[in-house]
């Protein structure tokens, strides 16, 4: 079957067989195209609008002393201290965990030497 590409807003295509677009009517192809068309427009407008705000935002900034390179750095010190505390509280975490795990390990070999079944062992390899 035959297929029509149409390309969308964002300009990507999508494909649609032809006999999609040949149930719609003459006039009803007409309107779609037309909202098509105003809905592109205003996309347009509002990316105008959003990088206007943007170098507006740009400005403000300057004038607050708020430059990139100080966001940066402000960006980046927050970055490592998230990273210092995450890493200090996984330490004190597995810290615990290998503490307890010890102490489990601990109490279940002291319970394996008093064992009727170890001492048997240790019997037997006595000369």
């Amino acid at each position: 079957m035959p297929h029509a590409r149409t390309e969308t807003s964002v300009g990507t295509y999508e494909s649609h067989s032809t006999s999609e677009l040949e149930d719609l009517t003459e006039p009803e192809q007409r309107e779609l195209k037309t909202k098509l068309t105003k809905l592109e427009a205003e996309i347009v407008t509002l990316r105008h609008v959003l990088a206007a705000k943007e170098r507006r935002c740009g400005e403000l900034k300057r004038k607050l002393g708020l430059t990139a390179l100080v966001g940066l750095r402000q960006n980046l010190s927050k970055s490592w201290l998230d990273v210092q505390v995450s890493n200090t509280y996984v330490k004190q975490k597995t810290s615990a965990a290998l503490s307890t795990m010890g102490t489990l390990i601990c109490r279940k070999l002291g319970g394996v030497k008093k064992s009727a079944t170890f001492r048997s062992f240790e019997v037997s390899k006595s000369p």
